[in-house]
C-alpha cells in the first residue's frame, strides 16, 4: 500500500503547539517526570494541558465535542510529549475508547460519554485481560447477563491500567458462555459484547497489583460481583463485540509504538548531551568515539523508520481503511517501535556508565517501561504469530 500522506498545516501547527506547552513546564521537568515514573500518576497540570490543547477529543466528531484531527494528530502529538519525558496513558486509554464509541455507539451513547471525553472532564480505562484468558479474548469468561433493561456483569479482570483513577471503563464481557457458542457451531469470537461500566460501580472491587513500568498509573485487578448495567451503555451490537474491538485495539497499538519513539528520543537525546560533555581520556568526549557515537546514531536512524511506519498505520485508521489492514500496519509499527524503545534504553545506560543506574540522571527507569514495551499491549510473539499468518500465508500456529 503507497504511503499517500503527508504532514498538513495543521498537523504541524499541532507539532508546535504540544512542544511550546511541553517546554512551559521545563522548570518542573523533574518533578513530573518522578511522578509519572515513581509515583504512577499524571499531574494534574499536565492532563489539563493535554485537554487545552485537544489531545483527547482528536478522534471525536465535532458534532460530539471534539476536533475531529485523526490519529495522525494525535500521534504527532503523542509522539512530541513523550519526547520531552511526559507519558500520558490516559491519552491512550481515552483514545482507544472513544475510537470504539464513535465507530460502533448508538448516537445516545455518544452524546452520553463522548463531550465529557473531548474536554478531558472524564478519563477512560480498558478492561479486558482476564487470570485464565490471557492473549486469547475467545476465552474471556466475565459474563453479562440480560435482566430487563439491564445487564448484570459478573467476572474478574487483571492488570486493568489506571482503574482507581479512571471514571468509566469500557469492558469486555461474555454475552453467549462459550461452550454454547461451540454448541451452535458459532464463531469462537461471536458472544462477545462491549461495555461502558463506571469504575466505582456498586458490586466493583479493585485491588492493586504490584507490577512496575507502566507510565503514570497503577494496574489492578478488578472484580465483578452482580454490577448492574444499562443495555443503552451496550456499544454495538449484542455478542458482536469482537467487530467493535479492532476499532480500539489498533489506535493503542499505534500509539503505544509513536510513545516508543517519542521515548528513544528522550533516551538519545539524554545520552548525548551527556556523551558531549563527558571526558575520560585526555580531553576528548567520549562522544567522539565510534564505539558511542554510531550506536546513537543507528537508534536515530530507526526512530525515523518506526514514525514513517506508525504514522502510515495511523493515516490508514483515519482513512477508514479495513481494520485488517490497519492491523497488520499497527502491529508491525508497535513491534519495531518495542524493539526500538528497549535497545534506546539499553544504549543509553551503557553511555552514562554507573550514571545511567543513577536515580539522579533518571535514565535507568524508562528501561522498564521500554521493556514493556516489548509485552504489552500485545507481545511480540503474538505480532509474529499475526504477521506469519496474515502477511504471508502461513497456517495459523495458535
Amino acid at each position: 500500500m503507497p504511503l499517500d500522506f503527508a504532514l498538513s498545516t495543521e498537523e504541524e501547527l499541532i507539532r508546535t503547539a504540544v512542544r511550546d506547552a511541553m517546554k512551559r513546564f521545563a522548570p518542573r521537568r523533574q518533578e513530573f517526570i518522578d511522578s509519572i515514573l515513581k509515583q504512577r500518576r499524571v499531574p494534574d497540570e499536565l492532563w489539563a494541558a493535554c485537554a487545552e490543547l485537544g489531545m483527547p477529543g482528536a478522534l471525536i466528531p465535532e458534532e460530539y465535542g471534539g476536533n475531529g484531527m485523526g490519529l495522525v494528530a494525535l500521534s504527532i502529538a503523542v509522539d512530541e510529549m513523550v519526547s520531552h519525558g511526559y507519558a500520558n496513558i490516559y491519552l491512550i486509554l481515552g483514545a482507544m475508547d472513544s475510537a470504539c464509541i464513535v465507530r460502533n455507539g448508538s448516537k445516545e451513547l455518544k452524546t452520553k460519554y463522548l463531550f465529557d471525553v473531548a474536554a478531558g472532564r472524564i478519563k477512560l480505562c480498558f478492561a479486558l485481560t482476564e487470570p485464565n484468558a490471557g492473549s486469547n479474548t475467545a476465552r474471556v469468561e466475565t459474563m453479562a447477563r440480560k435482566e430487563g433493561d439491564s445487564y448484570l456483569l459478573d467476572g474478574e479482570k487483571v492488570f486493568i491500567t489506571g482503574a482507581d483513577e479512571a471514571d468509566y471503563m469500557m469492558m469486555v464481557a461474555r454475552t453467549l458462555p462459550e461452550d454454547e457458542v461451540r454448541a451452535q457451531g458459532l464463531p469462537r469470537f461471536y458472544g462477545l459484547s462491549v461495555f461502558m461500566v463506571p469504575t466505582k460501580a456498586k458490586g466493583i472491587t479493585l485491588s492493586e497489583i504490584p507490577t512496575r513500568g507502566i507510565e503514570g498509573a497503577a494496574q489492578f485487578s478488578v472484580h465483578f460481583d452482580g454490577v448492574r448495567v444499562p443495555a443503552e451503555d451496550l456499544i454495538g451490537e449484542e455478542h458482536m463485540g469482537a467487530q467493535a474491538l479492532f476499532t480500539s485495539l489498533n489506535p493503542e497499538r499505534i500509539l503505544a509504538a509513536v510513545s516508543a519513539a517519542g521515548m528513544s528520543t528522550y533516551l538519545v537525546r539524554a545520552a548525548c548531551d551527556y556523551a558531549r560533555e563527558r571526558k575520560v581520556f585526555r580531553d576528548t568526549p567520549i562522544g567522539a568515539h565510534q564505539s558511542i557515537a554510531h550506536p546513537l546514531a543507528e537508534i536515530h536512524i530507526e526512530e525515523e523508520a518506526v514514525r514513517l511506519l506508525a504514522y502510515k498505520a495511523a493515516w490508514a485508521f483515519d482513512q477508514g481503511r479495513p481494520p485488517t489492514e490497519v492491523g497488520q500496519l499497527a502491529n508491525m509499527a508497535k513491534y519495531l517501535g518495542a524493539e526500538l524503545a528497549v535497545k534506546a534504553a539499553d544504549r543509553a545506560i551503557q553511555t552514562l556508565g554507573g550514571y545511567g543506574f543513577s536515580e539522579e540522571y533518571g535514565v535507568i527507569h524508562f528501561w522498564e517501561s521500554a521493556r514493556l514495551l516489548r509485552t504489552a499491549p500485545i507481545s511480540k510473539e503474538m505480532i509474529l504469530n499475526f504477521v506469519a499468518e496474515h502477511a504471508l500465508g502461513l497456517p495459523k500456529s495458535y
